[in-house]
């Protein structure tokens, strides 16, 4: 039988946004590996993450695996490419011994996920492998949820940008039509306040951080001061909506 490696999305936070099919994955896998952020000197930096906190809901911490990814290493690419061999040839090993291996990621695996580089890696390594992915519930359906925020209506488009990739992007998407959502902007917040004012879009627009999470903050756009906002925020700033019910059919 060949080797089978499934990403599993556990959603943003809250253990309740778990789908059934995503419980379902974790607890029928060998094996549930978690990605663990590097410490400075590349092991184990020993706090749990999100999709490990997530996980221990459903599965035994006897099934799971902590495997140091870098995470956020985005300077030395040496260094992240190294973290991602290495996590590589951990999963391989795993898939040899287990068979079945199973990745948490918050999220969805198929969105900004670390699974995608996972994945392609195990791919060289195993052959034969099968890899497979189980839909999560991303940050932006659950800040929507939240703060009642439409994310689209009718014909508008929706418009998803990584602030990592610089605020000159973001700014680019607020000029345009629709709704845009903002990942990774914690650190850029002060870039990001001044693109939402520049462009008009500050009113209605909503941002969240720690999603279903004790330390939960869903608060207006309106009330960012250019204080650093956690890595794993989220921005909705949807498109001005006044031709009533049905407008933008």
């Amino acid at each position: 039988m060949s080797s089978r490696l499934v990403g599993v999305g556990v959603g943003p936070g809250d253990p309740e946004l778990v789908t059934v099919k995503g419980v379902n994955a974790l607890r029928a896998a060998d094996v549930v590996v978690v990605p663990v952020m590097a410490a400075p000197d590349g092991t184990d930096g020993g706090e749990p993450g999100r999709a490990e906190a997530t996980v221990s809901h459903y599965v035994a911490a006897e099934k799971v695996v902590r495997v140091v990814f870098a995470l956020n290493e985005r300077s030395d690419r040496a260094r992240r490419e190294a973290a991602w061999d290495a996590a590589g040839q951990r999963v391989a090993e795993l898939l040899e011994a287990h068979g079945s291996v199973a990745f948490a990621t918050i999220g969805d695996p198929n969105v900004y996920s670390t699974f995608t580089y996972l994945a392609q890696t195990i791919v060289e390594l195993v052959p034969g492998v099968t890899v497979e992915t189980v839909p999560g519930i991303t940050a932006m359906q659950d800040l929507a949820a939240r703060s009642g925020a439409v994310l689209t209506e009718g014909t508008e488009p929706l418009t998803l940008v990584p602030v990592t990739a610089g605020s000159a992007v973001l700014k680019e998407a607020l000029a345009g039509p629709g709704t845009v959502v903002a990942y990774k902007f914690g650190r850029q917040a002060a870039e990001v306040a001044r693109a939402l004012r520049e462009t008009g879009r500050l009113g209605g627009a909503v941002w969240g951080s720690a999603l279903g999470l004790p330390e939960e903050s869903v608060r207006p756009a309106a009330e960012l001061d250019g204080t650093p906002l956690p890595y794993l925020s989220t921005l909705i700033a949807p498109p001005r909506r006044d031709d009533g019910r049905g407008g933008k059919l």
